[in-house]
């Protein structure tokens, strides 16, 4: 399996450090975030990545060179212009093969990926939902025996990571669009399975919040 990290975005939440420094390349606990998601994916046994970029795209090239150091090929996906994420995923897929990959938003911190599954018969996504966080207490979507329902109910927040079939982005003329609208549209077709995770999970989307995940990785160091 191959995987892609989204790491396009301008990460407005996090200026001014993003003025100069693409969010994926913003440190925590001494390391870029981005290193903890391409060991990650060397310790899954996935050896090809792929990541987007469009922001300072020249400087997390330069800095992430071909992912040697890591364990991993990386292959980037340059956006003249950020495509959001179903934009940018679509425009990668000459990179990420005729199978399902696995995608990850680069601005989220985990202490390890979840086992990755096979796709279900008929299904072009698998996500996986966390616990709402204080920042999204309204949560996503519902999850109701393995696969996500359109339908009224207790949501739980996506994870921004998730595996996708090609198959997913047939027919889409659009060159620029969100995944979520996409996303919800195969729900309402019972295409979408998913799963609860309830390993450790940060959004790592605002300033406050990177304080706090750097406090939590001091705190487990000097346990």
């Amino acid at each position: 399996m191959r995987a892609m990290i989204l790491a396009a975005g301008r990460g407005e939440r996090l200026r001014p450090l993003t003025d100069t420094l693409p969010k994926p390349l913003i440190s925590v606990g001494g390391r870029p975030l981005i290193s903890y998601h391409l060991q990650h994916l060397a310790e899954s046994g996935i050896q090809e990545v792929v990541i987007n970029c469009a922001w300072l795209a020249p400087l997390l090239m330069e800095t992430l060179g071909d992912g040697g150091r890591y364990g991993v090929k990386i292959h980037y996906s340059v956006e003249a212009q950020a495509l959001e994420t179903g934009g940018g995923i679509k425009q990668a897929l000459p990179l990420l093969g005729n199978e399902p990959f696995l995608v990850i938003n680069g601005d989220i911190f985990v202490d390890k990926l979840p086992q990755l599954p096979v796709l279900k018969d008929n299904c072009l996504a698998h996500l996986w939902l966390v616990d709402n966080p204080l920042h999204h207490p309204q949560g996503d979507f519902v999850l109701k025996e393995d696969f996500l329902v359109a339908e009224e109910g207790a949501k739980l927040t996506f994870s921004g990571m998730g595996i996708y079939h090609p198959q997913l982005f047939a027919g889409i003329d659009e060159t620029r669009f969100a995944l979520g609208p996409l996303l919800r549209q195969k729900i309402a077709d019972g295409l979408v399975s998913a799963e609860y995770w309830p390993a450790y999970w940060c959004d790592v989307g605002t300033v406050t919040r990177l304080q706090a995940l750097e406090r939590r990785l001091t705190d487990s160091v000097n346990v």
